[in-house]
This record gives structure tokens, C-alpha cells and sequence, in this order.
């Protein structure tokens, strides 16, 4: 199956983001404005390669659509009672993801940001 074909398949979560057009080749100015997103807001819960407060980052652009990725991101309170992958990472880590009122031009800077650390990195699901 291509990596198109199961981003299709993926849950998309709840949220406003349910369509997301990317790019095959990165956004260095986007990534850019992701790290230092990541570093100011996330970086305190989340780690890559590393189970941390929250959830291990590395390969999350393999295991989650961009959009459920984003919905996370901008609506993690609504995500965790109405997605079910979402309550499952609450009831893993009992500790819910803090809603930073992150805009939609950040929780995408943060995406491209994933996208550049996982094509760095590649995981086995990949």
C-alpha cells in the first residue's frame, strides 16, 4: 500500500482540519518555524525516539494522518473525548495534552517540522 493510499485510510480526528493538500518536497522556512514551535510549546511533554510525558514523536507522520496530526494539536481536549485514538493515548500516558491555543499556522509549521524529523529518521513502519 503507498504512503498515499494509507493517509487516506487514517482517521483524520475532530477538528477543522479534514482536508490537507501537502507537498511531496518540504518547506525549510515551514520546518524552520516547526522546531521553534516544538521547542517553545512541546518539547516539555514530548521527546522523539523517547516515551517522555506524552507520546514518543518519532514516526507519528507514518502512524497518523497530517490532519489528525493537526486536529491534535489545535483540539487536543475535544480529540481525547471524541477520538478514539486520542482517548487511548490519555488512558496510556493519564495525562491529558494541554490545549496551547496553538493557531492552525503553527499546528502546520509543526507538521512540516514531524514531516522533515521522520524523513530524517526514518522508523520501520516506513
Amino acid at each position: 500500500m503507498s504512503q498515499e493510499n494509507s493517509e487516506e485510510a487514517l482517521p483524520k480526528g475532530v477538528g477543522p482540519i479534514q482536508e490537507l493538500e501537502l507537498a511531496e518536497e518540504l518547506d525549510a522556512e515551514l520546518v524552520g518555524q516547526g522546531e521553534e514551535v516544538f521547542t517553545t510549546f512541546c518539547s516539555a511533554c514530548h521527546k522523539f525516539e523517547e516515551r517522555y510525558v506524552g507520546p514518543d514523536l518519532a514516526g507519528v507522520t507514518v502512524r497518523r494522518a497530517p490532519e489528525w496530526i493537526m486536529n491534535m494539536i489545535i483540539n487536543p481536549d475535544v480529540m481525547v473525548m471524541e477520538d478514539d485514538t486520542a482517548y487511548e493515548l490519555f488512558a496510556e500516558y493519564m495525562t491529558p495534552m494541554a490545549n496551547q491555543g496553538m493557531s492552525e499556522e503553527q499546528a502546520r509549521a509543526l507538521l512540516e517540522f514531524f514531516r522533515q524529523y521522520d524523513a530524517d529518521h526514518p522508523t520501520e513502519e516506513q
